[in-house]
């Protein structure tokens, strides 16, 4: 039997949402690492320390493509969106080892990032 293109994709949009909200719900509550986090919000923010701590830089989302060069390393990231990640360069001008987030992420990094660009998700 098949079902109608709309009736699929109004099913899979509401299996995204769902899986989104449990994602949400799930970073925001639970364990004690979790609990050292700052509260998950939308947009993309970049931490000096690990774990959400020390100076934190918002990050545009807006802004695809172009290379930023930070003030200082950061150690951690978390994003929540739905159209947009983030590509984390070990060097300055978007050079070196690279780590790339999803859109829904909260992470400490592989390496000290001295750059980053947006791209899409």
């Amino acid at each position: 039997m098949n079902m109608p293109a709309s009736r699929v994709k109004l099913r899979t949009t509401a299996t995204a949402v769902t899986m989104t909200a449990a994602l949400l719900i799930g970073f925001g509550a639970g364990t004690a690492n979790a609990a050292d986090w700052p509260p998950l919000q939308e947009g993309a923010y970049l931490y000096s320390g690990v774990s959400g701590t020390g100076t934190e830089i918002e990050v545009d989302l807006g802004d695809l493509g172009t290379c930023h060069t930070l003030p200082q390393a950061v150690r951690s990231l978390q994003i929540a969106n739905g159209s947009a990640a983030v590509e984390l360069y070990q060097g300055g001008d978007c050079t070196g080892a690279a780590w790339r987030s999803g859109s829904l992420t909260r992470a400490n990094l592989p390496q000290p990032a001295l750059s980053y660009r947006v791209v899409p998700a």
